[in-house]
């Protein structure tokens, strides 16, 4: 099974679910979103954003692909960028924080590490640009019967599980918040299966260079 993280781009922005590339939640403020919904092709504006935002700031997403499938992604940017951000309960986040807005993964492929991976991609991209940390809006309801939510903001639980903690507590829309060198100290899933498949013997002894059969003693 082969795994592989590319940025998103306005090629890649089409590899989306469907459900996910035609929604403005968090690329407009409530009652743009509103009207971009009745005018009955919000896509146009997502993809706007995308563009806009690549443009002036840089990178904002990430997708995970299986065996050439894709299967998860995360998008993220400055809140400035994000109007929905101010909408929260538990705003504004940090100064020193980007936002990660969206976060999904493919229900086929759910428990196979594929939200770590997207995350420590972000976290790698976001330090390499000088951002100290990554701050999110979670559902702490998401999926409760009765409950009303359209899938736009991830489930508490899915942040919590990727080393996210609470800064700001609430009831349904708590904000939490990921230092990026705790995601960058994360062991790689390359490291974690060469380990089980070596047991107790030590990864490094075994990448030493190989010592010549023969030496000289001879003083210089």
């Amino acid at each position: 099974m082969s795994r592989r993280l590319v940025s998103l781009t306005l090629d890649t922005l089409e590899d989306l679910p469907r459900s996910c590339r035609q929604c403005v939640f968090w690329e407009l403020d409530p009652v743009a979103a509103e009207r971009a919904c009745a005018a009955g092709d919000p896509g146009l504006d997502k993809e706007a954003w995308v563009s806009q935002t690549l443009l002036e700031w840089g990178s904002c997403g990430k997708l995970a692909y299986v065996d050439g499938m894709p299967a998860g992604f995360v998008m993220y940017a400055p809140p400035a960028y994000v109007p929905r951000s101010m909408a929260f309960p538990t705003s504004p986040v940090s100064a020193d924080a980007a936002l990660l807005t969206t976060a999904h993964v493919v229900a086929a492929f759910a428990g196979g590490g594929l939200g770590r991976m997207l995350v420590q991609g972000v976290a790698r991209d976001l330090t390499k640009r000088g951002v100290k940390a990554v701050e999110a809006f979670g559902d702490a309801k998401f999926g409760d019967a009765g409950e009303p939510g359209d899938g736009c903001v991830a489930p508490v639980d899915f942040f919590l599980a990727v080393g996210f903690k609470t800064v700001r507590p609430h009831p349904r829309f708590p904000r939490l918040r990921l230092e990026l060198r705790t995601a960058l100290s994360w062991k790689s899933d390359v490291e974690y299966a060469l380990e089980k498949l070596l047991g107790s013997m030590s990864p490094e002894a075994l990448l030493r260079p190989v010592r010549p059969a023969t030496r000289s003693t001879t003083a210089g």
